[in-house]
């Protein structure tokens, strides 16, 4: 298992990395598919962002876009990308998976349960928060020291931020840089 300074490092070097196809690039590059398995990590644990097969480029002028089909991996498709009704798809689409994908980092496990016995399992950020509400340790089967539960705590709460129903509530990837930083 990595360490809690990694994981924290880890989730920094995502958020940049989706901060960089957001706005640092000349053509905005929406991912569609930010998720455990499509983060590489190389020797020294620096993350890279892989399989950009369900990307979207969006040109700079434009917030919103259009998608004729969802797009990613359920468990981190944002609730918009499911049901224009929500709101339109935008950056924010990628900010949602990132939040989930966070989530599992800090409870160490995936963010689905079919086969739990009640709702708050099987919704895993419902499990998170009801932990965070009650001060419990973020991890089940681990002690976690102090100072690592605080960085526990913040990963938590930053992850439970990027998931908000509606897009428009959700941080952006610089905010999200900033929020972890503090």
């Amino acid at each position: 298992p990595l360490s809690w300074d990694i994981m924290y490092e880890t989730a920094m070097g995502i958020a940049r990395g989706l901060e960089y196809l957001h706005i640092g690039c000349n053509t905005r590059i929406l991912h569609f598919d930010i998720k455990p398995h499509n983060i590489l990590l190389d020797e020294k644990f620096c993350p890279k962002i892989s399989d950009f097969g369900l990307a979207k480029l969006c040109p700079r002028n434009e917030s919103i876009i259009s998608l004729s089909d969802a797009r990613g991996t359920m468990g981190y498709v944002a609730p918009e990308v499911l049901n224009r009704h929500f709101a339109g798809v935008s950056l924010k689409s990628d900010v949602y998976s990132y939040g989930m994908m966070l989530l599992e980092m800090v409870g160490g496990r995936k963010n689905t349960n079919a086969e739990a016995s009640n709702m708050s399992e099987i919704y895993f950020p419902h499990w998170i928060f009801k932990r965070l509400k009650l001060g419990s340790d973020l991890r089940l089967e681990e002690e976690i020291a102090p100072e690592e539960n605080e960085i526990a705590k913040r990963l938590a709460i930053v992850g439970l931020w990027c998931i908000q129903t509606f897009p428009n509530d959700r941080p952006t990837m610089s905010r999200v840089i900033d929020m972890l930083e503090v």
